[in-house]
């Protein structure tokens, strides 16, 4: 099967590249021969060029790194990405809103449903029937920082990272679980998927702080896969004269990544059959909300998709919707402003395409088990990029000007259309409840440290208020902190009833 010829690769590349790692075997002759004679043989012989060159050491890493690629794939994706198919002209796509069977929304559900999906959700967490996968493959590069973006501070009175919220979340559900089902110790494994550069510092940043409070045997840290950077005239580039210039291949890799990390059989040994899957960068993610869990378990879905309301017609974000018939992500660069812009028949004060993708996914492990048998099939997309690299023929250094060459990835979103519309939801969450994703630098104004830090602060304000307490602001202060392991929805605040509160303030216990 195609998507399983390692075109991921494995933990091992993380080690190579790290500093720390077992020694890797010193490959025979005969080995290193066979796998040059499969390179060559498919054109891509290059990467050889200076093998005579290299020490034991150098020749060993090369080895198992190429070890890793089946450059027959390699020249079909680079063919593909290179030479696209002619996209014929004609009618444009057929786009419609997903139907009504297939959706809902927190904004006009009947209490009663949220209710009942709340709690299938938390029985289901209590069962152990619940995972969640963290897409952390990110940097903070644009925010001024080489850590991981999980490790990221973004100025809470708390100065909690991202990671330590989330943390702190799937500990208050499994109190929470366990306080509603009378069960001992109900766990929620959280897998951890980082990329080669912050695969390290992640596990580091994890131990440092004694996993948050978590179970360490239930905090499960894997890599994304990686894939060779392509020049523009389809040949593998080479960082070094040892080792392949290589990208991470897109959050889309979550899913061999699974396979190949060991984490879906870990899954599987658990009992594993339902998981949520969600980014890092969002401050304000409900991690396994046992309403999304709950509302997707009741539907017998294979995928979910959270989405939050469009702001307007030309907020440019990727929206989930039926694209001739099938479910879809569709970028806002592909809707034209007359589709932007038009209204819901039954709802004529709001957008008929509003349905706003924040890659907030759940899965129901029975898909994760049939990932061989699609995953061959996702695209790749194309990135043209200045890549470094070394000059074949002389091996010196490059730093390109201008691209000179490609990176391929996958989108997560990219199995939709592969998925039976029966087997496919959607539900509409509140933005200011759910959504603040930290993209930019601190000053930006949008989507920056200082947009996360206040998101959290006014949800806790509004969760006091709607509990009977009084936030009292003064100047620029904005809101109240309440910590996850308080609070994980606005539950439990009864005790601040009538009570005033100054802010900005912080509420870590009763």
């Amino acid at each position: 099967m195609a998507a399983a010829i390692k075109e991921t690769v494995s933990n091992l590349i993380g080690k190579i590249q790290g500093s720390e790692g077992p020694t890797l075997r010193e490959p025979s002759a005969e080995e290193f021969q066979q796998l040059q004679q499969k390179y060559v043989e498919a054109g891509q012989g290059q990467v050889f060029a200076f093998v005579e060159e290299l020490k034991p050491a150098e020749k060993t890493q090369l080895f198992h790194q190429l070890s890793n690629f089946d450059p027959t794939r390699i020249n079909e994706l680079a063919d593909k990405a290179l030479n696209p198919p002619k996209v014929e002209t004609g009618s444009a796509p057929s786009l419609e809103p997903l139907p009504d069977v297939a959706t809902a929304s927190i904004l006009d559900s009947d209490p009663e449903d949220i209710q009942r999906w709340y709690e299938e959700g938390l029985k289901l967490v209590a069962d152990g029937k619940v995972a969640v996968v963290l897409m952390a493959g990110g940097q903070g590069t644009r925010l001024g920082s080489s850590a991981p973006k999980g490790c990221f501070n973004i100025g809470l009175p708390s100065q909690k990272s991202l990671f330590q919220i989330q943390a702190e979340r799937i500990y208050k559900l499994q109190l929470l679980a366990q306080k509603a089902s009378g069960k001992d110790r109900p766990v929620i494994p959280w897998y951890v998927m980082t990329s080669g550069p912050t695969r390290k510092p992640t596990e580091e940043f994890f131990k440092e702080k004694n996993y948050f409070g978590l179970d360490k045997s239930n905090v499960v840290i894997f890599e994304q896969g990686v894939l060779p950077c392509i020049s523009n005239d389809g040949k593998i580039l080479m960082e070094s004269k040892s080792k392949v210039a290589v990208a991470p291949d897109g959050n889309g890799g979550i899913y061999q990544a699974l396979i190949t990390s060991g984490a879906r059989k870990d899954m599987r040994d658990r009992g594993i059959e339902h998981i949520h899957a969600y980014c890092v960068d969002n401050c304000l993610v409900k991690v396994a909300d046992p309403v999304f869990i709950g509302f997707s378990a009741s539907k017998n879905v294979d995928i979910a998709t959270k989405v939050v309301r469009k702001r307007n017609a030309t907020e440019s974000v990727g929206l989930i919707l039926l694209k001739n018939g099938k479910p879809d992500v569709v970028e806002y660069s592909e809707i034209d402003m007359e589709t932007a812009e038009a209204k819901d028949p039954k709802q004529p004060d709001v957008l008929k395409f509003r349905a706003a993708n924040i890659v907030n996914h759940y899965y129901s492990f029975r898909f994760f088990e049939s990932i061989e048998i699609w995953s061959h099939k996702l695209p790749h997309h194309v990135a043209k990029k200045k890549i470094p690299c070394i000059n074949i023929e002389t091996g010196d250094g490059i730093k390109p000007e201008k691209p000179n060459g490609i990176k391929l990835e996958q989108f997560v979103f990219d199995v939709f259309p592969l998925t039976p519309l029966e087997k496919f939801a959607s539900i509409e969450v509140r933005r200011e409840d759910e959504f603040s994703p930290l993209k930019n630098a601190r000053g930006t104004g949008e989507d920056d440290p200082d947009t996360s830090k206040n998101d959290i602060m006014l949800q806790g304000q509004r969760w006091i208020e709607k509990a009977g307490g009084v936030v009292v602001t003064e100047g620029d202060a904005v809101g109240v902190e309440v910590s996850p392991l308080i609070s994980y929805g606005g539950e439990g605040l009864d005790f601040l009833k009538g009570r005033e509160i100054k802010s900005p303030a912080i509420i870590e216990k009763e």
